[in-house]
């Protein structure tokens, strides 16, 4: 075989994965089911439609540091419902607020239920403020934050902890709370995870554009 054929070849198969990927769908084990996060930027989403899909559960942006509330919170928290997917609000957690307003900011918009899924908070360096106080200082708000959302909702929290914000601020196994851990194509090969998210660019009936696929296990 010619390089230009090899080439050929090697093209049409990346563009094959390319096209096939977002379809891409891990094998459940029992117990388990699929589910997406969504945020504003996801668009307006139909969410039967989703349903429909056979997505049980969906992670909804609810806010952000100390005042921000995500544009489309209120309608997919509302339609998720409605549609009989199963809910959880998360906050992105920024360093540059003390961690005691982001939890006062967190709890305005979605106070403590029984009806929806353990509220889980996000952690990543990517898309966070520009500040990196010392690891003792981010520790204490961290812990700050967690307090006041489990003393209300009563239950723990759930945590989405990026490889970049762990490399900086190590927490998974020292705070000890369900993970909820990345790693795309493949299943987490740590302990404690209780949400996996598969893939960053799926497809999903209902939602515009390629949404995270999550995977829920009991």
């Amino acid at each position: 075989m010619t390089g230009v054929a090899v080439a050929a070849v090697a093209c049409i198969a990346a563009a094959t994965w390319y096209l096939a990927l977002p379809r891409w769908r891990p094998e459940l084990r029992p117990g388990e089911r699929y589910g997406i996060d969504v945020a504003s930027h996801q668009g307006q989403i139909d969410w039967p439609a989703v349903a429909a899909d056979h997505i049980g559960f969906a992670y909804v942006k609810a806010t952000e540091g100390g005042d921000f509330v995500d544009g489309r919170f209120a309608y997919n928290w509302r339609e998720a419902g409605r549609s009989g997917i199963d809910r959880g609000a998360y906050h992105f957690f920024t360093l540059c607020t003390p961690g005691a307003a982001q939890a006062e900011n967190f709890l305005r918009v979605i106070p403590p239920t029984t009806a929806s899924l353990a509220p889980a908070v996000d952690f990543e360096l990517a898309g966070n403020c520009t500040r990196r106080p010392d690891d003792d200082a981010v520790r204490r708000q961290v812990q700050v934050f967690i307090d006041r959302v489990e003393q209300a909702w009563r239950r723990p929290v759930v945590l989405y902890v990026g490889d970049d914000w762990e490399a900086r601020y190590p927490i998974r196994r020292r705070i000890g709370r369900p993970l909820w851990q990345r790693r795309i194509l493949r299943r987490p090969d740590i302990p404690g995870w209780t949400m996996w998210q598969a893939s960053g660019k799926a497809h999903v009936e209902g939602v515009p554009g390629l949404v995270d696929l999550d995977v829920e296990r009991p």
